[in-house]
């Protein structure tokens, strides 16, 4: 069964896709950059400031779906410089405990916005 999930508390979809979808038991979350969800500007600077407004946005939308990071599965990470991983990776890390998720992450050309991270998100409430 597929159904659509989405937060007030993150940033309202900038094209024709939602914030999440439900697909069974599996939240596939689009990807998310630093977007302030009220003002619809980007936060931060560096890509630790942008990571750290990425995951609040994941989180609100985890939290719509009455779900938390624990039900993180799979994340993908895209960066417009590889030298910013340890940057983003030093952010990524306070939001897990324990069996991390897996993940891939890639440097890109470009971003939405000119953004310096995004990120995709692929939780499962089973």
């Amino acid at each position: 069964m597929k159904g659509i999930v989405s937060s007030p508390e993150a940033p309202k979809a900038v094209g024709p896709y939602s914030q999440a979808v439900w697909a069974g038991d599996t939240l596939y979350i689009s990807g998310q950059i630093a977007l302030d969800p009220a003002t619809g500007n980007m936060v931060g600077a560096t890509a630790a400031e942008q990571t750290a407004q990425v995951f609040r946005n994941i989180g609100a939308i985890l939290k719509a779906a009455g779900l938390d990071f624990a039900h993180v599965v799979k994340m993908t990470v895209l960066l417009t410089d590889m030298k910013e991983f340890a940057a983003m990776n030093e952010v990524y890390a306070k939001h897990f405990t324990g069996d991390f998720p897996a993940r891939a992450a890639y440097q890109v050309v470009a971003l939405p916005k000119n953004a310096l991270v995004e990120i995709e998100t692929i939780a499962y409430r089973g």
